[in-house]
């Protein structure tokens, strides 16, 4: 018997309340607090901002602490600090730190901001802050609801005491953290937390503890405040009559909250596995249905497989032997792609897409819409696709050759890359670039320029791919503001910081690109790579600024080419990859520039990234490691608050 209507929107309402409970859960904003002095430079200091947040990251994941500093002096430098609560585990720790590191960039461009999570705390300044207990900027919040009745005298007493024994006792511990409970009646029961950033010393902790408790205290507990919380420079104190730690001590209301939490586990796994069920056969009953106007995916479909593109499944299933892994070219967050022989005997790659959501389908009819449009030499071509199997398929044209990154990072492969070719895969791809840009019937930016996204035919000729992410812009478009995209690494820093995505965000993209290519070394990894752990950017420019820029060519290329024409080609990269997008040449400047190879070229500014300097934590047990470039991180679109944990690409939001 088939399920009923109303089965059905039980099933959704049961999920939209799970969904929403979710929600929920993350990490709520206590307090944020910015500067009224704005820096002078804002777009050096949003480039700081970028590094200083991001090798904060690095180090929070590690130890639950990290400090850093970016930039070469005033108004340029950037320091970071950053301290998870210790009752957070690892996971919820990055969490939480990708939840500050969205949302303190609101504070920009004020030249110093803190923002306090429910479960950690960041903070930036143009100043150092890692030895500040207490300031002006401290605050405490005595929240909304308040006790009343009999049971107020003890209430207060009982609160009163935890909160000086804990923050007696939390500067004289190893963390500088310490978590208890009381309990004040048969229904009630007080917990509590105290917890010092790391980078202070033990009397500058004890000052900050001594500050919280005397607003909680004396301004907090006389008006009855059920949960209270101080929050300054250098700790956060909070009591509640919610268990809201994990790991304190034990008490009814926290195996209590256990309880639940499974519970909210099992339902959760419940409600997704009947919410797939009722997927299923809801899309089974949407495809049998003739009625679908109401749906513009199904007008979508239906045109497609009536058009020129379509493929059959079965087709494609066959020519890759049933997605055979023998058959497998690679794998992304969008899904796997496949080499296969079609009955007429052609060769294709046939990317295998998983949706998820209804975001992935849009990222399909956003690559076939956007690809279709478009043709030129550089660019893969699209064949086809196919959309009413069980699963969507996109067909292109196959590369007997992959992709760039095979050769180019692989020390037996890069031989195979002498100059000739080299320079022809950075020209191709500009051309590209340019005709997307500039050229083609919609103006398009790619978004995740990167060797992986540059696939070579078997001449070793250029042609990018992957246009998931792309977006197209109306003629009298400046910018787009949109949640992040692209690989870490190679996405400007503008976009980073601010969201607004130009034609810029790929040039920049380029050239780091073009920088890879001319030195054989991957830009994601090239402070582990690197003797003096100096980052890709940090050792051109330093180079470039002495005149020995010839040093970092590639070890296969010494001697086998022209001198002249590599620093030309590192100059224009350089270009590419300026802090400012405004300095930047537009693509078909730069492919104008490769070929003409004029001596009058503009000297590059600094590049973003650099002056990187270490980090110390107080932790007696592990060094504080550092990370120079966006790399292995969590992190979360400016709008958005979903998060991906990748090295790879990024979408809104999932790693690739």
């Amino acid at each position: 018997m088939a399920p009923s209507p109303l089965f059905f929107l039980f099933l959704l309402l049961l999920s939209a309340s799970i969904s929403a409970a979710d929600d929920n859960t993350s990490p709520a904003i206590f307090r944020s607090v910015c500067s009224a002095n704005q820096t002078s430079d804002p777009g050096g200091f949003d480039v700081h901002f970028v590094d200083a947040m991001e090798k904060v990251f690095q180090n929070i994941t590690k130890l639950g602490f990290g400090s850093s500093i970016s930039g070469s002096g005033e108004p340029l430098t950037v320091y970071g600090l950053g301290q998870c609560f210790s009752y957070l585990n690892r996971i919820s720790c990055q969490l939480c730190y990708a939840q500050a590191r969205v949302k303190l960039p609101r504070c920009l461009p004020a030249n110093a901001g803190r923002i306090y999570l429910d479960g950690c705390f960041l903070e930036y300044s143009y100043r150092n802050v890692y030895a500040d207990s207490i300031d002006a900027a401290d605050t405490f919040d005595c929240g909304n609801s308040t006790l009343g009745g009999s049971r107020l005298p003890n209430f207060n007493k009982s609160t009163a005491e935890l909160v000086g024994n804990l923050t007696a006792a939390a500067y004289r511990k190893e963390d500088y953290y310490e978590v208890a409970s009381v309990v004040v009646s048969r229904h009630l029961t007080v917990y509590a937390m105290a917890q010092c950033w790391r980078s202070l010393n033990e009397s500058g902790c004890r000052d900050c503890l001594d500050k919280g408790r005397e607003e909680l205290v004396g301004r907090c507990l006389p008006t009855a405040s059920t949960d209270s919380k101080a929050m300054n420079a250098g700790c956060f104190v909070r009591y509640s009559t919610d268990p809201f730690y994990f790991g304190g001590a034990s008490s009814a209301g926290g195996r209590s909250s256990h309880v639940w939490v499974w519970l909210v586990v099992a339902l959760s796994i419940f409600a997704v596995l009947l919410v797939i069920f009722t997927i299923l056969v809801m899309n089974r009953r949407w495809r049998a249905s003739s009625n679908s106007e109401e749906d513009p995916s199904i007008e979508i479909i239906r045109s497609i497989s009536t058009s020129q593109l379509s493929f059959k499944y079965e087709d494609l299933r066959v020519a890759t032997d049933n997605f055979s892994d023998r058959n497998k070219l690679g794998q992304g967050g969008y899904g796997s792609v496949y080499k296969g022989t079609l009955p007429d005997g052609r060769e294709v790659a046939i990317k295998r897409l998983f949706f998820n959501t209804r975001q992935w389908v849009d990222q399909f009819f956003n690559e076939v819409t956007l690809i279709n449009q478009v043709q030129h030499k550089n660019l893969v071509k699209l064949l086809g696709c196919s959309v009413e199997g069980p699963e969507s398929l996109l067909v292109y044209e196959f590369l007997c050759n992959t992709s760039l990154d095979h050769y180019l990072f692989d020390v037996a492969k890069k031989a195979n890359l002498d100059w000739e070719r080299r320079f022809e895969i950075i020209v191709g791809t500009a051309e590209g670039l340019a005709y997307l840009h500039s050229a083609s019937i919609v103006r398009i930016i790619h978004r995740d320029i990167k060797a992986s996204n540059v696939l070579l035919d078997e001449r070793f000729r250029p042609k990018i791919s992957d246009f998931g992410l792309a977006r197209y812009f109306a003629e009298d478009q400046s910018h787009l503001s949109t949640g992040l995209a692209g690989t870490f690494g190679y996405m400007a820093p503008e976009y980073i910081v601010h969201g607004q995505l130009t034609e810029k965000a790929d040039i920049y993209s380029f050239g780091v690109l073009v920088l890879e290519i001319v030195t054989g070394r991957k830009n994601q990894n090239s402070i582990s790579t690197s003797a003096e752990g100096h980052s890709l950017m940090q050792q051109i420019w330093q180079h470039y600024s002495c005149g020995t820029l010839v040093k970092l060519l590639d070890s296969e290329l010494q001697g086998k080419c022209s001198e002249e024409e590599v620093l030309h080609v590192f100059h224009v990269g350089l270009l590419c990859v300026q802090a400012s997008p405004a300095l930047r040449p537009p693509m078909w400047k730069v492919v104008e520039l490769l070929m003409t190879r004029t001596k009058d070229l503009p000297a590059p500014t600094v590049p973003p990234f650099i002056n990187v300097k270490g980090s110390q934590s107080r932790s007696r047990s592990s060094t504080s490691e550092t990370s120079y470039l966006l790399s292995s991180s969590v992190t979360r679109s400016l709008d958005s608050g979903q998060s991906s944990v990748n090295q790879l690409s990024v979408s809104v939001f999932q790693g690739r």
